[in-house]
This record gives structure tokens, sequence and C-alpha cells, in this order.
């Protein structure tokens, strides 16, 4: 069958838009972006102006209303739900909490599934979704949709983003799922190629971090080094010789001595910050708590060759964004945007195996 049009998405807890845009690259139609956080709401739109950025509470959504904000037709078929419910109480990195309320958004996209009726779902997740303390969560929430008449794969799949083109260790886990008369998507495949090193991503953008008015406003309009193949394909499409999101970390001298002290691929002792190593991959970049669990900074990495910490964009080189995304100029919201997105070329990899499904129809 020839299709007559791109196969329509809907990403629910949407944040900056990370699966959006391998989703949008991988040639689906995202109509919409969902999320209760005004700040990545408005992110969102200036990176999707084609779709509709919602700020709404799930709990408070039904499929219906939905399809209404979206502007779907009642009739008008969706091809994929995609959605990553805030998954802090399952993070391995710190002390899991299996009732913390944010767990049952897990549960709320579930519903919203069998209330819209897409041909296909995708649900993103931290692998402590999987440990024995918090799988019953994630499989009663499953139940609602075979009851709904839904399907997946029963090896529910944990990917590393390093060994799909992108420079960073990051595992997340992803349940592909399907009506029962859909062809069922496959888990993508690892790429043969070694990944993209630290220096392979950031190497070119050097000069930022001697760029002393950087301090103060987050857009650098100077030249740029010679990039790897890697950093080639982020800097293609923009538009404009400014880059955003480069403001500088203050650091006092005591601090930039400590960092300067510090080995590559090694903790700094005080802060605990990582210091990225050039022929490595960097560490799970993490995003922080919200204001209503705390306001608590992530650690940031240290930058391979300068006593500082890497900026937003260069973070987002990590997270294989390419340089036209913007994000919240502010650093503490930019930083965590980068660190709850799905890395585009993870998403991107996910997003063809679910085109491969519905091409075969």
């Amino acid at each position: 069958m020839t299709r007559t049009r791109r196969p329509l998405a809907i990403d629910l807890f949407c944040g900056a838009g990370g699966l959006s845009l391998g989703f949008l690259q991988s040639g689906f139609n995202v109509v919409a972006g969902i999320d209760s956080n005004l700040v990545n709401v408005a992110t969102y739109s200036q990176n999707f102006p084609r779709a509709k950025a919602i700020q709404a509470d799930v709990f408070r959504l039904t499929g219906d209303e939905i399809r209404k904000l979206s502007g779907i037709k009642s009739d008008e078929e969706i091809d994929v739900l995609l959605g990553g419910p805030p998954c802090q109480g399952f993070s391995m990195i710190g002390k899991r909490r299996p009732h913390d309320p944010r767990n049952g958004l897990i549960a709320e996209f579930c519903r919203i599934v069998a209330e819209l009726k897409p041909r296909f779902f995708v649900m993103e997740n931290v692998g402590g979704l999987m440990c024995s303390s918090s799988r019953h969560v994630l499989d009663d929430a499953l139940t609602v949709l075979k009851d709904s008449g839904y399907d997946w794969a029963s090896a529910i799949r944990s990917l590393d983003a390093r060994d799909f083109g992108v420079p960073q260790r990051r595992r997340r886990v992803f349940v592909l799922g399907f009506r029962k008369n859909e062809t069922p998507p496959q888990y993508p495949q690892p790429r043969k190629a070694l990944a993209p090193t630290v220096w392979d991503a950031i190497s070119d953008l050097s000069n930022i971090g001697f760029r002393k008015s950087l301090f103060a406003t987050d857009k650098f309009d100077g030249a740029l080094g010679r990039p790897s193949s890697y950093a080639t394909v982020l800097r293609s499409r923009r538009k404009s010789q400014i880059l955003t999101a480069c403001m500088l970390c203050r650091h006092s001298d005591d601090v930039i001595d400590r960092f300067r002290r510090t080995r590559q691929g090694t903790l700094e002792p005080i802060s605990r910050f990582t210091r990225l190593k050039r022929t490595s991959f960097a560490p799970t970049l993490r995003a922080g708590t919200p204001r209503s669990h705390g306001s608590f900074t992530a650690a940031r990495p240290i930058h391979p060759t300068q006593p500082r910490c890497i900026t937003v964009r260069e973070a987002a080189r990590l997270h294989s964004f390419p340089d036209w995304f913007k994000f919240h100029p502010t650093q503490w919201h930019g930083f965590q945007q980068v660190g709850n997105s799905v890395p585009p070329m993870l998403a991107k990899a996910v997003a063809n195996s679910v085109r491969s499904a519905i091409d075969r129809e």
C-alpha cells in the first residue's frame, strides 16, 4: 500500500522534544507535544513550530480532549503515541521511590493509549523501572492495554544511546506496543560502528571557553573550530551565525584550580563532578530535580581540556541535539531540558523501527 500521508504522532510528556525530534527525522508528522511544564512547552513551541505545544496536566486530560487540543478529527487515525512519563521515582541514581506519586503517570499514559487507540505506542523510561521493586508498576499499567486490544514485545528492552551513535553512556527502557491487528515493531539493532567520542562532539566548540562575554549571555557569534563528521551533522541546518546555549559557568579561583588538577575520566573529589575524557564517552547526563522536589542541580561534567563545567550547548552535543535546537537560556532550565530528554539519535533509531512496521502494512 502506498501511503498518502506521513504517519501521525503525538508526544505526551514531551519535555524539550528529544523523542519528537527523532520521530520527525524518521518521517513522522508530530502534530502535538503535551507537557505540564510551561518552560518546556515554550521551548517545544520554538523548536516545533508546526506542532501544537500544549500545556496540560495529563491526570486531567482525556483522549477526546487531546484530539481537540491537537486539531485531530474524531475519525482520524493516530499512528503512534509517544511518551516518557516522569521517571525520578524509578531512577537508579540515588534512592528509588516505588511510591513516588509521579510513578502513577505510567498508568495515565496507558489510560490515554486506551482512549486514543493509536496503532502503536512508544513508552520510554529509566532502567530502574525493570527492578523487582518497580516492575509491578509497569506490569499493572500494561494490563489495562491488554484488555484494550494491545500487545508489546514480551522482552522489553533497555537500549544504550552509545550503541546508536550518541557519545554518551545512557540506558533507557523502551516499550514498543501495537494494536493486535498491526505488524509488531522490532527493537532497533545497535550500530556496528563505534560511537563518536567526547572530543568528536565538542572539540570544535573550544573557543567558547575563552569568550568572557559568555558569562552574561548564552549567544556565541564567533568562529568555530574544525568539526568532526559527527559535529558536521549537528552543525547543519543552523541558519544563523549565532550559536545559542553557550553561557559559561562562573567558578571561583579555588574551584578552577581543583578542576585543573583533576585528571580526565576521574571525579573531582569535592564537587564529585566527572572530568570528561577526550577519547571516551560521556557519562549519563542528569537533569536534577524540579522545584517541587527541591530544585537540586545535577552534577555537571568538567570540560576535558579547560577548567570549567561544560555549557548547555556542549551537553546538547553529547546528547546528539543539532545546533539549531534551542533550549531555555537559563542554565538550570537548559541543563534540565537536556538531561530529561531522549537523545534524538536514539529516538530516531526507535522511530525507524516503528516506521518499518507501519510501512510493512
